[in-house]
């Protein structure tokens, strides 16, 4: 049976007062819950979260249009750069979300309240159950206060350029080798991998980063080396 979570906490620090708190608890029911618990009165998260990427993507897109007159590929990466996995799973924790996930036991000994793919997705099923609560302006409202925020950070740092690349010329340049990725584990059913990959230079790991597939894993081990970078 499914917990009473109060979400006012969480209403209050996101600045969003639900008008129906069955969409709200949805954001956090994730498919190991009920795959475990069986039928519970509400789905799982996975349909609000597709919707809340296409939301994402749409706010970003319009903010960008109207703020930058850059080339177009250049604005692909800026949007690329602040919707990706690792992003949105930094802002997830950063406002708690993980603790309000209703997941399996098994899901939850495996560590998944601090998993960055689900927190990524909980972050976008999030988003959708505003726009469906509150509508277009309540989403980009919060999408510009929790997301849009950290764009002007990552255009100076230029992070928005391929980690992997980055990473590769930075290791190149400094240690005069090029960096290694090695798979350290992979877990999970197949709609749900959980790939661990460490990058490694001069058999030093530099990073590890985790992912839905090992490339996704790569990229986040990449970023994450690169966030640790010291001369």
């Amino acid at each position: 049976m499914m917990s009473n979570f109060n979400f006012a906490e969480l209403e209050e620090k996101i600045g969003v007062k639900f008008n129906n708190q069955d969409l709200l608890k949805q954001v956090f029911i994730h498919r190991s819950y009920i795959n475990e618990s069986g039928k519970t009165p509400l789905e799982h998260n996975e349909r609000l979260e597709f919707l809340g990427d296409a939301v994402l993507e749409l706010v970003v897109t319009e903010y960008l249009y109207n703020n930058f007159s850059n080339p177009e590929g250049e604005l692909t990466n800026w949007r690329s750069s602040i919707v990706r996995g690792e992003v949105l799973a930094k802002v997830s924790t950063q406002l708690d979300l993980g603790s309000l996930l209703f997941l399996s036991k098994g899901e939850e000994k495996s560590g998944g309240r601090e998993r960055n793919l689900i927190l990524a997705n909980t972050f976008e099923a999030l988003i959708g159950a505003i726009y469906l609560d509150q509508k277009y302006d309540a989403a980009s409202k919060f999408i510009h206060r929790f997301l849009i925020v950290l764009l002007p950070e990552i255009i100076e740092k230029k992070l928005y350029i391929d980690p992997k690349s980055h990473l590769q010329e930075i290791s190149q340049e400094k240690l005069g080798v090029t960096p290694e990725y090695r798979v350290i584990s992979h877990s999970g059913p197949d709609h749900n991998k959980l790939f661990v990959v460490g990058v490694f230079a001069r058999e030093r790991e530099l990073a590890q980063g985790q992912g839905s597939s090992k490339q996704r894993a790569e990229q986040d081990a990449a970023t994450n080396a690169l966030s640790n970078w010291k001369d």
